[in-house]
């Protein structure tokens, strides 16, 4: 019997607050909590496999007890540290016991910085979780009233050091730019910060106005404006040549992990195992409101909405909606994902007309050298490309 290890994502959509360019779902009615986790232990009751009718008991995918095994765990939201010890404690309880869990799996929790408490990291010390991503944002307290982020600036150093003292040795943060009027030096001084505190991994994101935050209504009514293109482009490669330079692989867009040598283990990455499976097409389990899930053929989607979540589940049916991936979306999928990679685009994974529609589309862009084909097997973004990758990633999809 062939198995492959999953991933599984749990969405905890509740804040104490809402952050001015947040477009994810998210509540402030912490009251739903406890509802809201009943719900989630029993849709994993009801989901014990990648996907309801597709990935049956003792089939390929599962263990040999018919349950899917997960190789990464990830509780994302909203803000999942501000669920109660005792609802986490409730949540892996029903992990383990629906779930074959790998003994080397990668457990990441959200935090925000003013929650890492002392009793907070003590709940964590009872609980599988061995990788925590903070969202630190900024390291200027004046911007950080400006997203109308709960904590302060030094709140993350306090925190990074309770989850180190905690036991935990993996430690993430989020970091913006790209602020309305913010300047290269400011941007420079929240890199000096996020160094200082040497986490293994760091995610950065320019900061973007969608539609229907309360950023995006500043923009329209000219209360904020846009950072220009080019500082912006300055910004991205300063974070880049910078934390290259202080041992970090930028092996995503995004996102920076250490390697290090640790003994007998050897080389050790630090990239999040759990996004790199969305990136490579591995399949996955969502559960919660608004949660995706994936097994390769079919992707489906929760209802994003609580009330209506947590009714469906209660009535032993979960409120999804999907669609199967043709061999169309397939390819552009791999397009949008891959190529946002260090590691790029397998050429030979491709079909022979899908290989050479893709290398017919990126000839301009291996030409003018935003593109490149270090080895012949492989199609990658070049330093220059990885600033208008999507213009370079829609080329090159059908």
């Amino acid at each position: 019997m062939q198995c492959f290890m999953a991933g599984l994502y749990i969405h905890i959509p509740f804040c104490a607050s809402r952050c001015v360019y947040c477009g994810f779902f998210s509540t402030t009615r912490l009251d739903q909590r406890q509802a809201y986790v009943e719900a989630l232990c029993r849709e994993m009751q009801l989901r014990p496999f990648l996907t309801h009718g597709r990935m049956l008991k003792g089939t390929e995918g599962t263990a040999g007890n018919g349950r899917t095994l997960i190789d990464t765990v990830y509780l994302g939201g909203g803000t999942p540290s501000q669920l109660t010890g005792q609802q986490l404690q409730q949540l892996f309880l029903y992990i383990n016991n629906v779930y074959d869990v790998s003994p080397r799996a990668e457990v990441t929790i959200e935090c925000n910085p003013d929650d890492v408490t002392a009793p907070f990291v003590a709940v964590l010390s009872q609980l599988p979780v061995n990788r925590v991503s903070m969202g630190a944002q900024t390291f200027s307290d004046h911007r950080l009233r400006f997203l109308r982020r709960r904590h302060r600036a030094a709140q993350v150093a306090e925190a990074v050091q309770r989850l180190r003292d905690g036991g935990i040795a993996n430690v993430s943060i989020d970091l913006m730019y790209g602020f309305p009027s913010e300047t290269l030096e400011e941007w420079n001084a929240d890199i000096d910060a996020a160094l200082t505190l040497g986490v293994e991994h760091l995610s950065a994101y320019a900061l973007s106005y969608e539609e229907g935050t309360p950023l995006y209504t500043m923009l329209q009514q000219g209360r904020v404006a846009e950072l220009d293109e080019e500082l912006q482009r300055q910004m991205y490669y300063l974070l880049k040549d910078r934390l290259e330079a202080a041992g970090y692989e930028h092996y995503e867009l995004s996102n920076f992990a250490k390697k290090e040598v640790r003994g007998e283990q050897g080389e050790v990455s630090f990239r999040s195992r759990h996004n790199s499976a969305y990136w490579n097409h591995t399949p996955y389990i969502g559960l919660g409101a608004a949660a995706h899930s994936f097994d390769g053929r079919r992707r489906q989607w929760n209802v994003a909405s609580i009330g209506q979540y947590v009714k469906a589940i209660g009535e032993g049916r979960v409120p999804a909606d999907g669609e199967d991936i043709d061999e169309v979306t397939f390819y552009n999928e791999t397009m949008m994902t891959a190529l946002r990679t260090c590691d790029g685009i397998c050429l030979d994974a491709l079909s022979a007309k899908e290989r050479n529609y893709c290398l017919s589309q990126a000839k301009k862009y291996l030409d003018c050298g935003w593109l490149c084909q270090p080895d012949g097997h492989t199609l990658r973004l070049t330093r220059d490309g990885l600033f208008v990758s999507d213009t370079v990633i829609t080329a090159l999809m059908v």
